[in-house]
């Protein structure tokens, strides 16, 4: 005799056992996991927005270290620097070195001899002391002397601070504050100084290499520096309610520079960082980005070595933002998540529980049929049912309509097959259809413009040109005969020399416009590169004037095929159009990269205004310009007109107050369209 359990003999008991079991067992599992990860995930985004907040910082401490490099090294070429080196007075060159520390944020400038010896002091009454001093010895220094100019962070002794200034060794001093978790130290003062050291070559008139410009930034209680780092990192509102971002310079382990408070808004001065941070930091070089105790509260923080020019590790930059408020709002999220679990489940048990009974059978049997059609097979059916309620007759029903959709469904596949079939073969003869005829109008318009252009332009030239010859013959008479005496009206004769000539230069670029194919040139393989460095050169008065600078990304390693004339046309108009959109300054920026494979791209870039969205759409039309006393509108016409030419093309893009940017799309070998020929 077998033993039998109720559980076997009830559908009710067994449900029960289905819904309870989740319930008791796979819930409680399932919602750890929630919680795991969740916590886990949560902690990586924290790390992952400090490492960004750190590289951010990082940034801008490399931007800082160049641009007081760059300060040094313009100072050096400056013609007011050269003008005081020609005195060959001490005097003048130190009231000169003194005037430009007092407008500028170094906190000391020397002039050196090249063998490091300095010969000149923005402090003049701290000359005399500091004479015997060799600078040689830094390796920022050594190298302007080898005709390297540069910027790098250097530690200064208290010793070396003095000899510069009092003032600036009492400066630098800090007293060190008692920290917890601190590692064990028995100084009570820091009294080196971190200093952003900088130094350039300097080269009289002939290029000769004849001393060398050394200056200083002091950053111990340099605030202004952290405050900037942490106004950039930390922006208003980009950190929840109830935390706060900070910033902090440390030399060694000490906090020389720092946003963070102690009490009644006091900064951090003189404390010290963690032992644990310290030796990962500072003793294995690398970055630590983790939470981290920070004078008075956790912080989810970053800090990074900072390696001074000999190579050593000196101090560290570090940005971080209190953990508190983040670690609040986690747990809050994962206690919402838990209960929700909870409630939805035990509501999906109860209810599950409610409608169990009778209705299970059947229904799971008509579930499984559906499924069964669904993958594939119409012949599935629910079959005889022990029911004879609304539920059995349902399942009589849904096997007459399966029958049913069975028939229908393959009748359904043969039409759609075909229809299909149909529709795709009259779409695609409509698409070819309209796209030969979008390209014959298009075609037909071009050309029908481009023939009644020249004529025009033929005509027009043939009815200028003569004119133009028979004033040009009298006026040259005119000066021979009058010889001398034309000497009153010579300014008047140059201009009109120079409108005969700016005339016959419009006539040309309407025949080049009209008449493409007959100006074409040998092509040849053509470094765009080189040609950018020509054409830099040719137009440097126009750029010097509107006091604009250059910068090239000439990372191009593939050649264009072209006639190299036309191709520096080309860029020589894009270069003197974005120097006119920046008359008073901006910056032009030159960037050349490979096209896939197929050639080669120039992008010019400008920080002008910008090209109105109404201009973009005609920008290549001829004669359209906004230039109105300054240009005929064919410029960038006949660029577009020689790009395309050999299946190039160019392509703009701008918007208002944001600059535009020009790209030349080049084969390496050309692909001749017919279409830019007349």
């Amino acid at each position: 005799m077998s033993t039998r359990f109720p559980i076997a003999e009830s559908v009710r008991a067994k449900l029960l056992t289905m819904v309870l079991l989740p319930l008791f067992v796979v819930l409680p599992m399932l919602i750890g996991l929630v919680v795991y990860w969740g916590s886990i995930s949560y902690d990586r985004l924290l790390i992952f927005k400090v490492n960004s907040d750190l590289v951010i910082a990082n940034r801008y401490f490399e931007q800082v270290l160049h641009g007081v490099g760059s300060e040094v090294d313009t100072l050096a070429r400056s013609r007011k620097f050269d003008d005081a080196l020609q005195t060959r007075n001490a005097a003048v060159l130190s009231q000169l070195l003194n005037e430009t520390k007092a407008a500028s944020r170094f906190d000391f400038i020397y002039y050196l001899a090249p063998d490091g010896r300095p010969l000149a002091s923005s402090d003049e009454s701290r000359s005399a002391p500091d004479m015997a001093a060799n600078h040689i010895a830094w390796p920022v220094v050594a190298g302007a002397a080898k005709g390297e100019a540069g910027a790098r962070i250097d530690i200064f002794s208290e010793a070396q601070l003095m000899r510069i200034s009092p003032a600036l060794a009492e400066r630098a001093s800090v007293q060190l504050l008692p920290t917890k978790n601190a590692a064990p130290s028995a100084r009570k003062t820091e009294n080196r100084g971190m200093v952003v050291h900088a130094a350039a070559p300097v080269v009289d008139e002939n290029n000769q290499f004849v001393g060398i410009l050394e200056a200083g930034l002091l950053l111990n209680r340099n605030l202004d520096f952290v405050d900037t780092i942490n106004n950039i990192v930390y922006r208003e509102d980009s950190l929840p309610e109830g935390s706060q971002g900070t910033a902090t310079l440390f030399l060694d382990d000490v906090r020389i520079a720092t946003n963070v408070r102690l009490f009644r808004g006091q900064r951090a001065l003189g404390t010290r960082v963690s032992q644990e941070v310290r030796d990962h930091v500072l003793g294995r070089g690398e970055t630590w980005r983790n939470s981290a105790f920070v004078v008075n509260d956790r912080y989810v923080s970053g800090y990074e070595p900072i390696v001074d020019s000999f190579g050593k590790r000196v101090g560290m930059l570090y940005v971080g933002f209190l953990e508190t408020p983040f670690r609040e709002a986690k747990y809050f999220g994962l206690a919402a998540i838990v209960l929700l679990f909870v409630l939805i489940s035990i509501a999906g048990a109860l209810w599950s529980l409610s409608w169990a009974g009778a209705i299970f059978r059947p229904l799971k049997r008509m579930n499984q049929t559906m499924s069964e059609v669904e993958a594939g097979d119409d012949h599935a059916r629910v079959g005889p049912s022990e029911s004879q309620d609304e539920i059995g007759e349902l399942a009589q029903h849904l096997d007459r309509l399966l029958a049913t959709l069975q028939v229908r469904n393959s009748e359904l596949r043969s039409y759609a097959g075909e229809l299909d079939r149909k529709v795709a073969e009259r779409t695609a003869e409509l698409q070819a259809a309209n796209q030969s005829l979008t390209n014959a109008q298009q075609q037909l318009v071009k050309s029908e413009k481009l023939a009644a252009i020249g004529q025009l332009t033929a005509g027009v030239a043939h009815e200028i040109n003569n004119p133009i010859a028979v004033i040009q013959g009298n006026l040259d008479l005119v000066r021979a005969e009058l010889g001398p005496a034309a000497e009153p009206v010579l300014n008047e004769i140059r201009l009109i020399d120079e409108q005969i000539n700016r005339i016959r230069l419009i006539v040309t670029k309407l025949l080049q416009f009209a008449r493409p194919a007959e100006y074409a040139g040998y092509v040849e393989s053509v470094d765009v590169n080189a040609l950018i460095g020509d054409c830099l050169l040719l137009v440097r008065h126009e750029l010097k004037k509107s006091a604009i600078e250059v910068r090239q990304f000439l990372d191009a390693t593939l050649k264009a095929g072209v006639n190299r004339n036309e191709l520096q046309q080309v860029i020589i108009n894009l270069l003197v159009n974005a120097a006119q959109a920046m008359p008073e300054c901006g910056t032009l920026t030159i960037h050349t990269r490979d096209w896939a494979g197929k050639g080669v791209t120039v992008c010019v870039r400008d920080t002008g205004p910008g090209i109105p969205p109404e201009h973009l759409a005609r920008i290549f039309e001829a004669f359209f310009t906004t230039k109105k006393q300054h240009g005929t509108g064919l410029g960038l016409s006949i660029s577009h007109a020689i790009v395309e030419r050999y299946g190039g093309r160019i392509s703009v893009e701008s918007a208002c107050g944001e600059g535009a940017a020009f790209t030349v799309w080049l084969l390496a070998e050309p692909a001749y369209q017919a279409a830019t020929m007349v």
